[in-house]
């Protein structure tokens, strides 16, 4: 028997590595089971989600740096833990908007649904792994009885029922004869108390008796007669246990059986490790040997270029000096001047004739160089710059040799950024790469070369996210076969928002007329329908009518910070405004009723660019500026040329609007190049919340956030 536990314990102390959580890279913790088979520990699962939603919903004033949650993750506050845990929350709440997160065993996105965490299944297998490990980890650490009185004593069996561990007096104190108590399961000294009946997460009232074959997950009857796994093909609790069991058995004889296999495979590969540790060795040496001769062609370069330059000083010095020289000797009582003023004190006409001719040149000469002063040489060295911008180039795509590995192209037409920055690359010779390597770092404004971040990535694109806000970035990617790698593709440089991404959808209640604008159900499209009842009142219509414009806002407001969004105007629209606007102003707006025969115009409504004309210096409690026809008007100011040709660009792709409300500032973006193209001050005394307005024909698509939308499941049933 003392045989038996020493395999059992070496045997559970092997699988240590299949126990560790991905997230917090600890033992598991009430594990739960995402939707794509991995497991995660319970809290890990609510920091990642809450992680992820402040990342990708930062409220605050400033956009911060967080850790990635595969490292080590930050710890919220019980409170906001807890929230997040009940099903049903409510847009615009403390809890957040978001339930997909990356996977950290995976790193596919993975959607909770709206149940969120309370639709996971726990893994109780695995948690009762991790409690034999735990056991033999600790080994002779008694379990201690939970209702003796201190001291307590040891226990001698746990009740599965009670989820308490007894010592043998205590067991019959709670556990009478005669009563129902006494009929509870109990088992060995244990801390890993788990459920009888697995119950459906969906239907809490209902238990675990089907198992959907596509979701690869077990539900009740419910779940099969009207819910989600309707249409599914599923089987019978007992079959899928037999049937994955066989198979997980088969699998397992399998490779018990090729156990000498398994051992010659890792003597061998131990070998492979060897001649690479050496061949690793060897190429650092000869890495080494290229890198010095370079480093001696550079030094000889280096000596001769300032050889060069220390000769052409010392002779421009030396023309300097002699000029001071000469200057210096038309000074009273000094040199020429000194010397011309002794001889004229010569009586002897004869013997200052002889002298005084040549004298005279030199002081005529003099003169001549005073009156037309110029330097004996040039103070620029100009023409000792050198120039280096090839050979830096070419030091920059330095790398192996690339054994016919074409180089990458990052796809600039598919790359952007938003709340993230997506970079999609092609391949000439996409099946020939293994894997490629994205690069990315920060410009400075003071152009200060950061080093390169690498990121590993098996296909051709990448989301790169916890960017800094209102910087540029530069993105280059190069392909991997084995150990080749071909030279850097040519650089992509984007702009960041100014800040962080603001989330959002158009609110249908407030003020939102279902019969004029038409709304999605995701909330994140809107289109104007305004004209047909207009058709139907056209007999109404006086002479002076104008008609109303339709307004939506968005369904969060903003009371602190920075925040940036982005929308798309679709090109047929007739009038689009956007921008923002306090709630007192929307609610002097939206107080009319949205009658299309009613002759009703307010230059507050906006209309006509009327709102941002109204006053050019004062600060109003909303901004919106006019899109429409394939054209951006800027508004009129008081600073800024004010004649059409001027204020009339073509309309961006996508349109971005910048709102601080601490400064009181709002600014509209082209975001195809992150440029700003108008910018004022705006009142905040109040929330302030997205507003736009639609008249005639058109249409408004808030930018989608940029994620890893796709989960692809690798394994099959």
């Amino acid at each position: 028997m003392e045989g038996d536990g020493s395999d059992s314990l070496v045997t559970i102390k092997n699988i240590e590595r299949e126990l560790i959580c991905p997230a917090c890279k600890e033992l598991f913790t009430h594990p739960l089971i995402l939707p794509c088979q991995h497991s995660i520990c319970h809290k890990c699962v609510k920091e990642l989600l809450l992680t992820h939603d402040d990342s990708f919903n930062d409220v605050g004033s400033d956009n911060s740096n967080q850790s990635s949650p595969r490292l080590r993750l930050p710890s919220p506050s019980m409170d906001k833990i807890d929230r997040i845990s009940r099903p049903g929350w409510k847009r615009g709440s403390l809890t957040p908007r978001t339930t997909t997160f990356p996977c950290p065993g995976c790193e596919h996105d993975v959607d909770l649904g709206e149940r969120g965490i309370s639709g996971l299944f726990r893994n109780f297998t695995l948690e009762t792994i991790v409690e034999r490990y735990r056991q033999a980890a600790r080994a002779a650490t008694a379990i201690m009885c939970d209702l003796c009185k201190p001291p307590p004593q040891e226990s001698t069996k746990s009740c599965m029922d009670c989820s308490a561990s007894y010592c043998n007096e205590c067991f019959k104190i709670y556990h009478p004869w005669g009563t129902v108590k006494a009929q509870h399961e109990y088992v060995g000294p244990t801390t890993n108390f788990r459920p009888k009946i697995l119950m459906c997460p969906e239907h809490e009232t209902e238990r675990i008796n089907m198992y959907c074959e596509l979701c690869r997950r077990p539900v009740c009857h419910l779940c099969k007669l009207g819910g989600n796994h309707s249409n599914h093909r599923v089987t019978t609790m007992s079959s899928a246990y037999k049937t994955l069991k066989e198979k997980l058995s088969k699998d397992i004889d399998y490779l018990i059986g090729k156990e000498s296999q398994v051992k010659s495979q890792i003597s061998e590969l131990n070998l492979l490790m060897k001649e690479t540790e050496c061949n690793g060795e060897r190429a650092k040496e000869e890495a080494v040997t290229h890198f010095e001769k370079l480093f001696e062609i550079l030094e000889e370069r280096k000596s001769s270029v300032l050889k060069a330059i220390d000769a052409s000083k010392k002779l421009r010095l030396d023309k300097f000096q002699t000029q001071v020289e000469e200057y210096q000797g038309l000074l009273e009582n000094n040199g020429l001047v000194g010397y011309a003023q002794e001889v004229l004190k010569e009586t002897d006409q004869s013997c200052f004739v002889q002298t005084a001719k040549q004298l005279h040149l030199r002081i005529q000469k003099a003169t001549e160089s005073l009156k037309s002063f110029r330097p004996a040489a040039q103070t620029s060295f100009e023409d000792y710059v050198v120039n280096t911008s090839k050979q830096t180039e070419l030091l920059g795509e330095l790398s192996f040799f690339s054994s016919g590995i074409d180089v990458p192209e990052i796809n600039e037409e598919q790359s952007k950024v938003y709340n993230n920055v997506l970079i999609n690359w092609y391949h000439p010779e996409k099946d020939k790469a293994d894997s490629y390597v994205l690069e990315y770092r920060k410009i400075n404004r003071d152009e200060e070369m950061l080093s390169w971040n690498e990121i590993e990535v098996c296909g051709t694109s990448k989301v790169i996210s916890d960017l800094e806000s209102n910087c540029n970035y530069a993105f280059r990617v190069r392909a991997y076969k084995g150990s080749i790698c071909s030279p850097c593709s040519r650089e992509l440089i984007l702009h960041t928002p100014p800040a962080p991404v603001f989330s959002f959808l158009f609110d249908e209640k407030c003020g939102y007329n279902n019969e004029h604008l038409l709304l999605n159900l995701k909330r994140d499209r809107v289109e104007s329908r305004a004209g047909f009842n207009l058709l139907l009142a056209a007999d109404r219509i006086q002479v002076g009518y104008y008609t109303s414009l339709d307004y939506i806002i968005g369904d969060v407001g903003i009371t602190k910070g920075k925040h940036f969004w982005a929308f798309r105007v679709e090109p047929y629209s007739y009038l689009v405004k956007a921008g923002v606007a306090s709630s007192d102003k929307l609610q002097e707006w939206l107080r009319s009723p949205r009658d299309a025969v009613s002759p009703r115009y307010e230059q507050d409504s906006g209309h006509d660019s009327g709102s941002e004309d109204a006053c050019f210096d004062s600060s109003q409690p909303f901004t919106l500026v006019t899109i429409g026809m394939k054209k951006f008007f800027i508004p009129k100011s008081a600073t800024s040329a004010n004649e059409p040709e001027n204020r009339v660009l073509p309309m961006p792709t996508s349109i971005g609007i910048f709102l601080d409300y601490d400064k009181g500032r709002v600014a509209f973006y082209d975001m195809d190049h992150m440029k700003c193209l108008y910018e004022r001050q705006v009142d905040c005394s109040h929330t302030m919340y997205p507003a736009f307005a639609l008249m005639g024909s058109g249409g408004v698509q808030l930018e989608e956030p940029i994620t890893a939308k796709y989960l692809e499941y690798q394994e099959h049933m």
